[in-house]
């Protein structure tokens, strides 16, 4: 045990860290929070997120506390702003969910945090990314006693100031941390190499999803879009991505425009679908219309009803120009499609080229055009694939598969008793 372990309950309380701001905590939800405590030999576990003010991260961690199991940890969410409209899924399953009013955004709310967790004493705190990893040292100093810290993809943003300002936060705090998760090889890589964690307290854990309400359709295509979009025998290629110029959508555009040029007659059955907004969703719909080609697309902006569209195509295409780890992507595989990817990032990890997708470089139009090409012509090869990659997300994405991996680092941290796990789905 280190040091910070065995005097971290010595620490006076730090009436001077939280800035000029009072505590704004709310007093009855933090008593209900603490209330259970005394009254279980579960271990509470507490999530410290930014904000739940995105229905996919209340998603992913109701999905998360859902597989674990109930008798042996319970769980708390801190939000550092406010939570949102999402809380309520979370609430019925019996977690408690409270906000530290951050005021600032990139300023830790230290007083506010440093008294929840003098509070709840939970058994161990989880933080995420690098907004989160400033709450290791108050846990430290709060006395608690297990802290877990994991990356989910730190973007392309190590370069310049703010990369290296954010590089060395990781390095000073890195000993606070008893283990790090990572959800792809190249982060794992990056905790260790770049940041100075221990292998042997790092855990690569996959992104889950949820194969569930992702799923391959079971029936003709819903007849989603405008009238007229979509008639038997088109063939949809989709996109769901925040529409930036990182995204590479403009180079989807253009290779979508050479294949309905072309003579070839499966071309003429072709349908662009981009789910998402941003900067470049006015600039791919001007390449779009200017063609004559805007009847052919639809570009909705964002939307909640994702699984469903996702059923609606025959072909997943991400063009992006740089890419961490990409939910799409598995949510797009769950769903039973074949998938065109540029080779960046992590998107070599969750696309094996030739069995589940083709791998592209980016803003090569022609290479894309002619991946595209090689789906909506030889049909049976799109099906194979995409079965392949259903097949995948299962073996090694779902949920509960996620879920063990979490479970396996929590146990491993607190002594709790694990009974032999089950055997994942092939």
């Amino acid at each position: 045990m280190n040091r910070i372990h065995r005097h971290a309950q010595s620490f006076p309380d730090l009436a001077g860290m939280g800035g000029q701001h009072p505590p704004a905590v709310d007093d009855a939800g933090l008593a209900e929070a603490a209330s259970g405590k005394a009254h279980t030999r579960t271990r509470l576990v507490v999530h410290l997120v930014e904000s739940l003010a995105s229905a996919k991260l209340d998603m992913d961690l109701l999905n998360l506390i859902r597989h674990l199991p109930d008798e042996r940890y319970r769980h708390t969410i801190l939000c550092l702003r406010d939570q949102g409209d999402y809380e309520a899924g979370l609430r019925e399953h019996g977690v408690d969910v409270l906000n530290l009013h951050q005021r600032d955004e990139g300023q830790l709310p230290w007083r506010q945090l440093y008294r929840v967790l003098r509070t709840l004493r939970p058994d161990l705190i989880h933080t995420r990314n690098c907004s989160g990893l400033p709450a290791q040292l108050v846990a430290a100093l709060a006395g608690v006693r297990l802290r877990v810290h994991a990356e989910h993809g730190r973007g392309l943003a190590g370069r310049g100031r703010i990369g290296v300002r954010d590089r060395l936060l990781r390095r000073l705090l890195c000993p606070l941390v008893d283990h790090f998760i990572a959800d792809s090889s190249d982060l794992e890589h990056w905790l260790v190499d770049a940041i100075g964690a221990e292998p042997m307290r790092v855990s690569q854990i996959p992104n889950g999803v949820d194969s569930v309400q992702f799923h391959p359709r079971l029936g003709p295509a819903a007849a989603v879009g405008p009238a007229g979009f979509m008639h038997d025998g088109v063939f949809v290629i989709g996109s769901v991505a925040r529409m930036d110029d990182s995204a590479g959508h403009a180079s989807l555009v253009e290779a979508f425009l050479r294949l309905i040029a072309s003579p070839h007659p499966a071309h003429q059955r072709l349908r662009l679908m981009i789910i998402g907004d941003g900067p470049a969703r006015a600039e791919c719909q001007a390449m779009l219309n200017r063609a004559g080609a805007g009847a052919r697309a639809w570009l909705p902006g964002a939307r909640g009803d994702t699984a469903q569209l996702l059923r609606a195509m025959d072909l997943f295409v991400l063009p992006a120009l740089q890419e961490d780890r990409s939910n799409a992507i598995l949510e797009a595989m769950a769903s039973g499609l074949p998938v065109v990817a540029t080779a960046v990032g992590c998107n070599s990890e969750l696309v094996h080229a030739g069995f589940t997708g083709i791998l592209v470089p980016p803003l090569s139009v022609e290479l894309l055009a002619a991946a595209v090409s090689d789906y909506c012509r030889i049909p049976e090869m799109a099906a194979r694939h995409g079965a392949r990659a259903r097949s995948q997300v299962i073996a090694r994405h779902s949920m509960p598969a996620m879920a063990r991996d979490y479970l396996a680092v929590y146990d491993g941290l607190t002594g709790a008793e694990t009974p032999e796990s089950p055997r994942r789905e092939a």
